[in-house]
């Protein structure tokens, strides 16, 4: 491990966070631990990672219809996702031009956006169409004033905001994402909601990530999902900005829950640089959609969607979701919790990655790929 003598780097702004760091995954360090306990790198974090990639909002289904909308936070800033009666996807602030109010809270369908503090009234493409009592102000024109728009997207099923105004489509930046989500799970735009599950976690966003990444864990904590797949056939490959980890199921009774009638017998997972998760598990056809929201230095949300054949669980996806729930969270919540507090003392700085070669559920390399992506986004390396 590379040395230092000052024991308060890994809690200084001026670590260079590089240090340790290898592109090759067999002689690199992890990220440095100020990465996830100083709060200038949090702060970096919102400025140079979430406000300038693409993040997960909800289901095409949601705003599938003309008029419907839906309401999200993203790094602080509100957004409102809208169908517009053309049928055409756009995403605004979420922010009123006269006085700054909110427009649109919650999700629903409405012809009109109006501002709940003055009643300025925006057609569904942002432009202002009505505003009480300026009929005489002086060079008040109407038709030059719309909502701020941000890039939308629909992908996978799914849609996605991004805050960077010269982001490049989501489908150009990841590759062969979309085909190789479309080739497991080709019904994923036709599932519907059934069921969330949401976490409060006393961890950085990165340590929850970088845990979802390996399963070289897997065995020691995840006895149940060790048996849930075949950990010999578990392969993690590593693309441009993301991740695929597939495995077939187990093919004896397993103690996670029970897959006997499954009609889908492949564990299908990719991580989407940087904070959403696509899971495909066992069972009857369905996607669960993870999406990490960092909060603070020490603190991360976590929601899971679970997205079916049929609003209503069936008895298999009654007992996936006690599963992840009761057994599976609750072993993953304890050990990045555990981490955030190692990383927070003066014994730990870095750790090496393990990696193996043949690109096993065993290594870390997909990890340190995660790494790479941040140490870029922030200009490090």
């Amino acid at each position: 491990m590379p040395e230092t003598t000052d024991t308060s780097l890994a809690d200084s702004a001026s670590t260079d966070i590089t240090e340790g760091y290898n592109r090759d995954p067999a002689s690199s360090y992890s990220l440095n631990a100020a990465a996830y306990t100083n709060h200038n790198w949090f702060d970096k974090d919102t400025q140079k990672i979430i406000k300038r990639t693409w993040q997960w909002v909800c289901h095409v289904e949601k705003t599938r219809e003309p008029g419907s909308y839906i309401t999200v936070e993203i790094a602080g800033q509100p957004i409102a996702v809208v169908r517009d009666k053309g049928g055409e996807l756009r995403a605004f602030y979420n922010v009123c031009k006269h006085r700054a109010h909110h427009l649109l809270a919650g999700e629903g369908k409405t012809s009109l956006i109006v501002c709940p503090y003055h009643a300025w009234a925006y057609r569904l493409d942002g432009k202002l169409q009505g505003a009480p009592h300026t009929q005489n102000l002086n060079q008040f024109n109407k038709e030059e004033i719309c909502l701020d728009q941000i890039k939308v997207e629909e992908f996978c099923g799914f849609v996605f905001v991004n805050l960077n105004p010269s982001a490049e489509s989501l489908a150009v930046q990841s590759g062969d994402l979309q085909n190789e989500v479309m080739h497991w799970a080709p019904d994923v735009a036709n599932l519907t909601f059934g069921h969330r599950l949401s976490y409060d976690i006393k961890s950085n966003w990165k340590n929850v990530v970088d845990n979802f990444l390996e399963c070289y864990h897997c065995p020691v904590a995840h006895k149940d999902f060790c048996n849930l797949v075949d950990m010999d056939t578990y392969k993690v490959t590593t693309h441009g900005i993301y991740s695929s980890h597939m495995a077939d199921a187990g093919n004896t009774p397993n103690t996670a829950y029970d897959v006997a009638d499954a009609t889908v017998k492949t564990h299908a997972v990719w991580w989407l640089w940087p904070t959403t998760c696509l899971m495909r598990y066992p069972g009857r056809s369905s996607m669960i959609v993870l999406n990490i929201i960092p909060v603070g230095v020490d603190r991360t949300l976590e929601t899971y969607d679970f997205y079916l054949e049929s609003p209503e669980p069936n008895q298999m996806e009654l007992e996936a979701i006690r599963y992840l729930d009761e057994v599976l969270q609750v072993e993953d919540i304890g050990l990045v919790e555990s981490v955030q507090k190692g990383m927070s003392t003066p014994a730990f700085q870095q750790g090496r990655i393990v990696h193996d070669p043949e690109g096993s559920g065993k290594s870390e390399h997909a990890l340190h790929h995660f790494h790479g992506l941040v140490l870029d986004a922030y200009g490090a390396v």
